[in-house]
Formats: C-alpha cells, structure tokens, sequence
C-alpha cells in the first residue's frame, strides 16, 4: 500500500468529497498588461503567452519584469495562486496553468485568470493538466479561431478535494515523477548531441586529406552532368524526380521527393538517367549539398541539379558523396560560387577542372564503413528519440491521472 493509500485510508476513508473550483476559490482576470510593458528587471510579471511557451507546472520566479509604477495598476497573482492561459489556437492548451510559488506577488497580463483558491498550489495545477480536467473544460471552450475559456465556465469545473495531507503527497509524488521525466528526457537528447559531435570528429578527421592521398581532379574520377532547366508536371506517382529539397545529410530524403509520369520520363532523361552509385549535387541554391542514390530505380534530376557519375576504377561510389561533402571540396565550393542577382551558383562547366584529394580505394571504403556507421548509429538514435519521448510523456500522464482519480464519496 502505498503513502497516499494509506492516507486515504486514514483521513478520508469514505470517499472523496468533489467540488466546483467555484467553491474553493475564485478566478480573476488579468489586465492591461502588454509584451510591450515587459522589462528585464523590477516588478515581478507573467504574461499570459509565457504560461503557453515557458512555465511549467509551478514557477518561483518570472522570466519577465514591469515597472513598479505601471505593476501598481495591476492585479496580481499572490503566492500560491494559480495563472491560467485563457485563450490559445489549440483546444488543449486553453486553461493552461502554472502555480505561482514566489515569495512576493505577480503581475498577471489579460487573457489570464489569478484563481485563488484553498487548496495545496501544485495539486491544483497538476490537476488542470490532468483528462479529468480536459474533458470538463472541452465542453465550454468557445470561439473560431482564437479558443477560450470563460472564468464562469472555469468555476464549474468538478475537482476531488482529498485531505491536504493527500493533496501535498500527490504533489510531492508528481514532482518525483516529473523531475525523472525531465532528466531522462535530457540524457537520452545529451546522447544524442554526443553522438552528433563524435561524428562530426570522426567525419572531418577521416575527409581531411593526408599526404598519401593522391592529388587529381574532378573530371578525372567522375563524369559530370548537368540535369534538365525546367520543372516537369509533377504526379503521385511514377519514376522519382529528385530535385534540390530532396537532399538530406548525404542521402534522399524520399519524403520530400516527388514523381514524374512515364509519359515524360524519357523526354526529361534524354540528357542524363540516375543510377545506383550516382552522386547528385545542388548547383544553385544550397549550395554544396549532395546525395548519394542507393536505388536501382528510374528517376529523373531535377532543376539546378548536377550529377556525378564516378569513374569505379578511380573513386568508391559513396566515398565520393562522402568527398564532395567533406571539409576540402566544401571549402572549394566556397571559394568557387558566384554571386548573382537572384541566386548563388557554382560554374558546372566547370568543375573537371577542379582539384581533389583522394585515398586508394581500400582507405576509400574504410572511411566509408565507419562514416556510414556512424550514420546509422545517430540516425537511429535520432528516428527513436521521438518515440522514447512519447512512451515517457505517456507513462508520466498515466500515472499522474491514476493519482488524481478516487472514489467519490457519498453526500
């Protein structure tokens, strides 16, 4: 049995007692204050858009000021009071409240209610964040565009009202939990950035060239092609069209790419067909961008495109993505783009001529193994960061509306 079941057992073994918020407290409404009436420094004071973007569960300090002078016009939001969001564009974070835990009182803008109430703060708060709450409050949100939530309708809403003593527990309780959500929360990102950082070591560490590379040109490992200079009638489907957004950190992000008909397909290859192992580049607009296509698929270049097609004998497919992109040649293109009315661009005709370094080619497909695993191990931690994340919101909220729901007691 746990603490808040025995005090429940203890104080309130009948049940628990649920009343209106109306009837445990009152809500005032906020005034006049303005983003324009913020400062960095002397009267305490909480915008209602700061309770959406900053604050928490509960704050003991504010990120914004206002004058003294101007705060004395102001209602305020004493220690122990709740602010709450009244108005937002999205249903579930109208009501959004945070417990005001400072020392002194606070300014409180319009479009925020000050609810002062005789309950334990924190409690208060976590319920507002709670599905009983939401799907109370739902059902009086009024307005089209900007949503909102009148103090009346707010008045109404059903809490349980247990024991403080279980109120401060459940409090106590809740801030364990968040305070684990947000630390794994933080290591799994700082994972993440570590893992960034090591490949960005690893990755301009092993493309910096050494004095056994071989010094040569462009031309001479890979031919170079120019796509087409228009766009194509776009379709849902059909052959890849792989244009400028498509690029992504060395690869095709698919996502973003759309189709050709097979009714143009021919006509937009005449110049040049993508293959496995081409490498495709950007020669206007993002600039020094570049994919590798790992696809035995028809597709087609799109406008502003390049590609390269390596010559095998000199040069590993991927390790010449993997070049183009490194720390040298980037900082050739650099040097090499030309500034324009519209548009930077680099010279394709160019670039044959343009010098590069590289290994043989079993130095080429090792670099290529550990920067590829590398790629796998980030974009793994990247693709289930989200997810993690989600799993742990879920479990936290599980619990924390388990520990708010009791038995209602009979009157």
């Amino acid at each position: 049995m746990s603490r808040i079941d025995e005090l429940i057992q203890e104080l309130s073994p009948g049940g628990v007692e649920f009343k209106a918020l109306g009837d445990v407290g009152t809500f005032i409404r906020g005034n006049g204050l303005q983003k324009s009436n913020l400062t960095d420094e002397g009267f305490p004071a909480i915008h209602y858009g700061q309770v959406h973007t900053h604050y928490g569960t509960w704050a003991t300090e504010t990120i914004s000021f206002t004058s003294p002078g101007f705060a004395a016009k102001l209602r305020k939001a004493e220690p122990g009071d709740l602010v709450i969001a009244t108005t937002s564009e999205d249903d579930q974070a109208v009501g959004k409240a945070v417990a005001w835990l400072g020392e002194a009182a606070t300014a409180v803008s319009g479009d925020a209610f000050i609810y002062h109430h005789s309950l334990d703060p924190k409690y208060v708060s976590y319920f507002f964040q709670s599905q009983q709450f939401q799907g109370q409050k739902m059902r009086s949100i009024t307005g089209a565009k900007v949503r909102r939530i009148s103090g009346d309708s707010l008045a109404k809403i059903r809490i349980p009202v247990p024991p403080v003593e279980v109120q401060r527990e459940i409090a106590r309780v809740l801030d364990s939990f968040s305070a684990l959500k947000t630390e794994l929360e933080t290591d799994l990102k700082t994972e993440l950035e570590a893992r960034r950082i090591q490949h960005s070591h690893y990755w301009n560490a092993l493309l910096t060239p050494s004095t056994s590379w071989q010094r040569t040109t462009l031309g001479q490992i890979a031919e170079i092609f120019d796509g087409p200079h228009a766009t194509p009638r776009k379709t849902a489907t059909g052959p890849w069209y792989l244009s400028i957004s498509s690029l992504e950190n060395g690869r095709f992000n698919l996502a973003s790419s759309a189709h050709i008909g097979e009714d143009q397909y021919e006509a937009w290859v005449r110049r040049i067909a993508p293959r496995l192992g081409d490498t495709m580049f950007s020669y206007e607009t993002r600039l020094g961008q570049a994919a590798y296509w790992d696809r035995d698929e028809p597709a087609a270049l799109g406008r502003r495109m390049g590609l390269l097609r390596p010559n095998e004998s000199e040069v590993d497919p991927r390790f010449l993505t993997l070049v183009y992109l490194g720390p040298e040649f980037q900082s050739l293109i650099h040097s090499k783009t030309v500034s324009g009315a519209t548009v930077d661009r680099i010279p394709i005709a160019n670039m044959a001529s343009w010098p590069i370094s590289i290994p043989p080619i079993p130095e080429q497909r090792r670099i290529v193994s550990v920067l590829d695993n590398f790629d796998a191990l980030v974009n793994d931690l990247r693709s289930s960061l989200p997810a993690e994340l989600t799993a742990r919101r879920i479990q936290y909220e599980y619990y924390r509306d388990k520990l708010l729901t009791f038995e209602e007691a009979e009157v």
